[in-house]
């Protein structure tokens, strides 16, 4: 039997940012993606939540993870230690999410494992406490924890990659070649708000035939994403943001 070549997409920090996920999702297309995947938070900070989250729904079925915002948007918990600026969309984004959405978003597992891969938001030790891998020591880590040779993660918003053989090493990628009897740690930015300088939306493709993984970049019209937050009557900064990539 033939089998089609299987090329995920691995999207994550979508952060209700339609604007940023539909030009993803054409380059997608063009791309030749046939699976879709998401490493969690696909609302906060942008303005919006609902669609991003069907269309997340509808792309990826059961291969979303939970992130932080989704967490929180979809509780009524204090936010405690939370940014004003990440609190005052949280608490906006709560006021849009109706009871059927929520409850997808509690749903969503802290974990997941996609026929060979691995995907957490934070970090593998200890989901839910929102950790932040950045460096070799943090990803040594997560790494006790994989039990695949490839997890991809989020939450940082800065595209990294990490390999584990004997010693662990790592830093910005493009192109990575995935070597059988390693274990790879990637981080695939985020397609709604990029904090890495480049304010581009980011996501991986992840090519299981070939064992590759390409970071793509993809431009598309911030200005009509800040001119949505600013409708809505959410914090300026949530828009200026996106400009800078920070």
């Amino acid at each position: 039997m033939y089998h089609v070549p299987r090329r995920y997409a691995i999207l994550g920090d979508v952060h209700a940012n339609l604007v940023a996920l539909e030009a993803v999702l054409a380059d997608c297309r063009e791309q030749g993606v046939t699976n879709y995947a998401c490493v969690g938070d696909l609302v906060g900070y942008n303005a919006q939540p609902i669609p991003c989250l069907d269309r997340i729904r509808e792309l990826c079925g059961p291969n979303v993870v939970v992130g932080n915002h989704d967490f929180v948007c979809s509780r009524p918990d204090p936010l405690l230690g939370f940014h004003p600026l990440a609190k005052a969309v949280v608490l906006w984004t709560r006021e849009q999410l109706d009871s059927e959405r929520a409850e997808y978003l509690r749903s969503l597992p802290e974990t997941r494992t996609v026929e060979t891969f691995m995907m957490v938001h934070a970090t593998l030790d200890d989901p839910l406490s929102w950790g932040y891998v950045f460096d070799k020591l943090e990803a040594e880590v997560s790494f006790s924890y994989q039990m695949a040779p490839v997890c991809f993660y989020g939450h940082s918003h800065v595209p990294t990659a990490f390999e584990k053989a004997g010693i662990v090493r790592g830093g910005l990628y493009r192109n990575l070649l995935i070597t059988p009897g390693r274990k790879y740690l990637i981080n695939v930015g985020s397609v709604g708000q990029p904090r890495d300088g480049d304010p581009r939306a980011a996501y991986a493709i992840y090519d299981l035939a070939a064992n590759t993984v390409e970071l793509r970049r993809i431009p598309y019209d911030i200005a009509a994403a800040q001119k949505l937050i600013r409708d809505a009557g959410l914090p300026e900064q949530a828009a200026a943001r996106l400009a800078q990539g920070r």
